[in-house]
Parts: C-alpha cells; structure tokens; sequence
C-alpha cells in the first residue's frame, strides 16, 4: 500500500510539472497543435494572426431583429456604403434644400444664403436693403414737405404759407411770382413721389432676388464644374438646306465644346 501510494504522489508530481511546463513554454518548443495567442500591448504588435488551413475559427455575432407585435422576425434594413458620398474627409458634404432655403429667405431675406453657406452674399444683402430703405425715407420726407406746401400755394388761405420754409427769410411772398411756385413745387412733389414708389419696387424686387438666389444656390450646390474644357473638332460633310435647288454639299469643320 506504502509503494502504490508512494508511486501515486509522484506520478501527481510529474503531471503537475508537465503542466506548468506546458504553460509557460511557447508552442515552437513542444509543438502543440492548438493556437496560442496573447492580447497585443502595443499597435506595432497588432498583426494578423497566421492560422493553419485545418483550423476553425467561431466568431461571436451580435444581429439585431426587428420584431413586430405578431413576434415576427425582420431583417434589418441593408445600408450600402455607396448610398452616401463622402468627401476626403470622411464626412457628409453638406447638402442644402432649395425649399428650406426659399422659405428662410421668405421668412428673412439673408437666412437663405446663410443656410447655404453663402456669407460673403450677406453684407450685399443688407446693405442693399439699408440703402434702399434710406432712400425711401429721404424721398418720402421730401414728398411730404413738397406736397404740403403745393397744397399751401393752391387754396386761398393766406395764413397756409408753408412754402415759404423753402426759401430765406430775407425773401418776401411778394416778391415771387405765384405761377412759377406752383409749378415748381409741382415738379418737385411729383419727382420725389415717382423716386419714392422707385425705391419701394426694388425692395420688392429685391427681396424676390433674394428668394430666387437662395433656391438657385441651394439647387445648384453640388452642381459638377469642371475646370477643364475641351474642344473636339473633326471634318463634316455640311449639305445645302436653305436651297433646295442648288444640290451641292460643302466640305468643312464640326467642333464640339465639352465643358
């Protein structure tokens, strides 16, 4: 019994090594079949790892299903990577909507081009519609005071004499010929009055320059330009059209601008 437990012990002994020898030397040495491999500590150690052809390798997945109130299974939807074009960067260029950018620049004009990513249109836009509203005022200001004092000179209320702020103080009423008042101030009511409704029309039309902008550059965002032009020409055989009678056919060139 002494023996048989003696040789037990030391046969547990000699497993016991052979393990602990197996797990720290390297597969290269005792020529083991399966695959060793560690967790790289560094990117210079993530290589690829040479596998034999017999060897299989199982993967674990994760696949999300769609699952309806019936519990039926749907596969996802399939996203292709060409469904969307990326730029250099790896990014989404951006792409504006033409009806986003029409509405904007209705709401506002000068949001469209800034929802379009067109700033340097920005200033143009604002100091269109500031001079124009300046000019607008002034010439409404100036119709105003013209009209009031045309209506002063036309009736015959002496104490109504408005016109006279228009001249100094040194000039008497006396002085002036009636006449040549009224169709001066006449003149000038209708020269400010037409300079007024000028200015307000471009506003207007101003404003739908605006809107038209804004959609055009919004549609036209991605619009191919190419820098290079070329030129195609070849010899064509040009028949006589215009004369029916005259059956003749002329020799000469065909070009074609490709841009």
């Amino acid at each position: 019994m002494a023996d048989t437990e003696g040789h037990s012990r030391i046969g547990e002994k000699v497993l016991a090594m052979t393990l602990a020898l197996l797990l720290v030397l390297p597969p290269e040495i005792y020529g083991g079949g399966a695959v060793a491999a560690r967790i790289p500590q560094s990117p210079a150690e993530r290589e690829p790892i040479a596998l034999p052809a017999d060897s299989t390798v199982m993967v674990d997945a994760e696949i999300d299903v769609a699952v309806t109130p019936d519990n039926d299974s749907i596969p996802p939807t399939e996203v292709r990577a060409d469904d969307y074009a990326f730029d250099e960067n790896g990014k989404i260029p951006f792409n504006p909507s033409p009806t986003r950018a029409v509405w904007l620049s209705a709401l506002c004009p000068g949001l469209g081009q800034i929802y379009n990513r067109r700033y340097w249109k920005l200033p143009i836009v604002v100091g269109g519609f500031m001079g124009l509203g300046y000019a607008t005022s002034w010439n409404a200001n100036q119709y105003k005071d013209y009209m009031q004092a045309y209506r002063d000179i036309m009736d015959s209320d002496p104490g109504t004499n408005s016109y006279m702020n228009f001249f100094p103080p040194t000039v008497s009423e006396s002085d002036l010929d009636r006449s040549w008042l009224e169709r001066t101030f006449k003149s000038r009511k209708d020269y400010f009055r037409r300079n007024r409704d000028l200015c307000i029309i471009c506003l207007v039309a101003l404003y739908l320059v605006c809107m038209v902008d804004a959609y055009v550059d919004a549609s036209m965002a991605h619009f191919d330009v190419s820098p290079d032009l070329s030129l195609d020409i070849a010899p064509a055989i040009i028949v006589n059209d215009r004369f029916p009678s005259i059956k003749r056919s002329a020799l000469g060139l065909q070009w074609s601008l490709t841009f």
